[in-house]
């Protein structure tokens, strides 16, 4: 049991962020280890074909990933609440290279001989992955991330560290002035004015990752609340107050992108012509509802977070 002993300051400075980097890390690690997590085999089944037709090679980043540790240089904990990609990605290529060094040792890796070398191949290999096999979803993962912010940031409004840990995830306790978090290596670690840092995941699922190496501030990654619902797949009708705005034919194809998916199977779900649907997928995307990412020779049409917000939002 990891015992974490908090100070007033410490409760001061507790904040949440969301990593996008870590989601990739987490990601791998799904595919890596599929009876693991079963919730995301849908989405597994789905990208696996992906990353073979565009030759995606995961070693620089997989071999970083163990069954029960992962490199933690690999996924240094977000300086912001919500970085994007791109900001993670250039924290990651100037990870100290005594890190590196440590955290492959810890899994039986060789050393790398060129550490900066090593660190933009890492990089690359994320960013590779990430176009492919999460940004496409990003949208609908930021929503449920946000949620569970939001549901937390209300339980510690309302009744303190202790509402807020309650269900964080199976095992964690608050007594006291401490949180009992479950961890293969048990130990005490104070605070010290550091706060604690509150990652809600998709891909940590079912585990809870901690991090309190010397040098950033002690974290938590958590599995998110509904994870189980985010790779649901229900058939629903187009908000008739929304087809007034955009057509019915643009409201049915937003519907239709509860995952991601390519001109022509579109237009074979929507009934309608290849032509047609992509002049429809041009002006969804004019509009910001609908981001495309290519995979190989296809382009895959996805929901923004704003068409997110748009079908999620009540309508009468």
């Amino acid at each position: 049991m990891l015992e974490l002993t908090f100070s007033a300051d410490d409760l001061a400075f507790t904040r949440f962020a969301i990593s996008p980097l870590w989601e990739t890390v987490a990601a791998v690690r799904t595919l890596k280890y599929p009876a693991e997590h079963p919730l995301h085999r849908r989405w597994a089944e789905t990208v696996r074909p992906r990353l073979a037709a565009a030759g995606t090679r995961l070693e620089p980043l997989s071999e970083l990933v163990g069954p029960r540790l992962i490199a933690a240089f690999a996924c240094p904990p977000p300086s912001s609440p919500s970085p994007d990609l791109e900001l993670e990605l250039a924290a990651l290529r100037l990870q100290p290279h005594d890190r590196v060094a440590a955290d492959r040792e810890a899994l039986d890796l060789p050393p790398d001989p060129d550490p900066k070398a090593g660190l933009d191949r890492l990089a690359d290999t994320v960013a590779e992955f990430w176009d492919i096999a999460l940004a496409p979803y990003w949208p609908r993962v930021r929503a449920l991330l946000d949620g569970d912010i939001l549901y937390r940031a209300r339980l510690l409004a309302s009744g303190g560290a202790h509402r807020l840990f309650a269900d964080l995830s199976p095992g964690v306790t608050w007594m006291g002035d401490q949180l009992n978090v479950p961890r293969r290596a048990p130990g005490t670690v104070p605070l010290d004015g550091r706060g604690l840092l509150l990652v809600p995941s998709v891909f940590t699922w079912p585990k809870l990752f901690s991090l309190t190496a010397p040098g950033w501030q002690p974290l938590l990654r958590y599995p998110a609340r509904g994870v189980g619902t985010l790779w649901e797949h229900t058939e629903r009708d187009a908000p008739v107050a929304l087809a007034k705005i955009l057509g019915r034919s643009r409201a049915h194809l937003l519907v239709l992108l509860d995952e991601p998916a390519a001109t022509g199977d579109l237009a074979l779900r929507a009934g309608l012509s290849a032509g047609g649907t992509s002049q429809h997928l041009t002006a969804l995307r004019d509009a910001g509802l609908v981001s495309a990412h290519r995979t190989g020779r296809y382009v895959l049409y996805a929901r923004t977070e704003i068409a997110e917000a748009l079908l999620a939002a009540p309508h009468t």
